[in-house]
């Protein structure tokens, strides 16, 4: 019994641990049709800056002699925080869980899985995680003048119906994200999926969005 214990604990361990890999691994995808590559991307002067309070949080968050091109500065004093959980049955993510998310499941399964970016078109093609697929926050609900803008989220999403009503036994698991911690966009979405009877443990929310994934180098894809 000790053994089956022992074995269980380092299984979860491992487990845990091997999504961490991907950062420096790097992980295939397509975005487009076209074949992408997530790297966290941190330039050859970058890698000698020391880890310490004078090196990272002084002056603009960092400090004097550390190069300009291993330093990103970012607003603020915009948005409204977002809370860490937005529901107990809603999982929040963090990049390493995004990166295992693209490389484990939506890569082999792309069927059940999809990454999805909240925010509006515009925004999206400035800048997105590679893989992921735009659905506006406010395309969610159905509009009786744009009728093929929910039936385009209805097939992304794995949404059909029966009998007049939505069907989510099929429904795809779904990572949403928006601009940052500070963005609502993406809980905006999240709140009207769970409105129209989307399951809340088919939805995984990356908090952090594009500001977190820009700030620790990761690749986007380009406009």
């Amino acid at each position: 019994m000790y053994r089956r214990l022992v074995l269980g604990v380092l299984g979860v361990y491992a487990f845990a641990q091997n999504p961490q890999v991907l950062e420096h691994t790097g992980v295939q995808t397509t975005h487009d049709g076209k074949s992408v590559t997530i790297e966290r991307q941190i330039p050859r002067e970058c890698l000698n800056v020391h880890i310490s309070p004078e090196d990272i949080f002084s002056g603009n968050f960092a400090g004097k002699d550390v190069p300009s091109v291993c330093q990103k500065s970012v607003v603020t004093t915009v948005g409204k925080i977002q809370p860490m959980q937005l529901d107990p049955k809603i999982v929040t993510v963090g990049e390493v869980e995004v990166l295992d998310f693209i490389q484990h499941k939506l890569a082999k399964n792309p069927d059940r899985y999809v990454l999805v970016d909240a925010r509006k078109q515009e925004w999206f093609e400035q800048m997105s995680i590679p893989s992921s697929v735009n659905i506006p926050f406010d395309e969610v609900a159905y509009d009786a003048d744009f009728p093929e803008d929910f039936e385009r989220v209805k097939k992304l999403l794995g949404i059909a119906s029966k009998g007049g009503k939505l069907d989510f036994s099929h429904a795809k698991t779904a990572l949403i994200f928006c601009n940052a911690s500070w963005c609502a966009q993406s809980h905006l979405m999240i709140d009207q999926l769970i409105k129209m009877g989307y399951p809340k443990e088919k939805i995984l929310w990356y908090r952090g969005g594009l500001q977190d994934w820009v700030l620790f180098g990761f690749s986007t894809t380009k406009p």
